[in-house]
């Protein structure tokens, strides 16, 4: 006996695509994507602000593989050292709040006499963007 597979086939693919619909109607329910959004907002990540910074050659080029320490200015030790990419660019995430820092760049790798240092000033969860100038 001989029979005709295109009935299975064909409620395969309705089968399929009513689980498909399905699917995409749950996804856009509003109300679940809220209740998405409340669960992930009420992790456990603390507040931060980021110092942004890029390091400058002498002749206004950015600084490759420049250190570059971040302390508080009621502390002498650094907490913080990164060094620069190849966009003379580094990023500190330090802890919301009122505090003053100061950033410095290691002067080994440099003829510079001084200590190139930028000092920043935190209010609370924000995004400070500075600049560090190496000087021969």
């Amino acid at each position: 006996m001989i029979t005709n597979a295109r009935p299975a086939r064909r409620s395969v693919l309705v089968f399929a695509l009513l689980f498909a619909c399905s699917t995409a109607c749950f996804a856009a329910d509003p109300s679940a994507a809220q209740q998405d959004a409340s669960s992930t907002s009420k992790s456990h990540v603390k507040p931060y602000a980021l110092i942004f910074a890029t390091v400058w050659n002498a002749d206004s080029t950015p600084a490759y593989g420049v250190t570059v320490t971040l302390r508080r200015t009621d502390q002498k030790k650094p907490k913080w050292s990164q060094m620069s990419n190849h966009s003379g660019e580094v990023a500190f995430r330090v802890p919301a709040g009122k505090a003053d820092y100061i950033l410095e760049a290691d002067v080994k790798s440099s003829n510079s006499k001084t200590k190139p240092e930028a000092k920043v000033h935190i209010e609370n969860d924000e995004r400070i963007d500075t600049g560090i100038h190496l000087i021969k």
